[in-house]
């Protein structure tokens, strides 16, 4: 039970991060949390949305990897979405923010073990 929490809580985070970027990427809140000016979110408004969507992606694996119905495959699916999640953290985590490591690395790192040995 407890790696499909995991592997849902981390779907349920890019689902988040989809919204802010796609949605809400000029909202006085989301400016703060990425550390933006408006200038720059006016100026970076269509990368933003861009990036949302791949989020929404790995969010999109993730719910497929959990409603599968044969949770062998399903698990698989998981761990290749784990791991996209976790390699887009560290991308991001070295080239962009290193806060990304402990949001976005950190709980699918967690996921993935337990995926991998629950």
């Amino acid at each position: 039970m407890l790696p499909i929490i995991l592997v849902a809580i981390v779907a349920i985070e890019h689902l988040y991060i989809l919204y802010l970027e796609m949605f809400r990427w000029t909202a006085p809140r989301t400016l703060r949390t990425f550390g933006l000016t408006a200038e720059q979110a006016e100026m970076s408004k269509s990368l933003a949305a861009n990036q949302g969507l791949y989020n929404g992606f790995l969010a999109a694996g993730l719910i497929w990897g959990l409603l599968y119905p044969n949770a062998d495959i399903g698990r698989h699916i998981e761990i290749f979405f784990l791991a996209c999640v976790l390699v887009a953290a560290l991308f991001g985590g070295l080239t962009a923010k290193k806060s990304i490591l402990l949001v976005q690395g950190l709980p699918a790192l967690i996921a993935l073990v337990c995926v991998l040995w629950l």
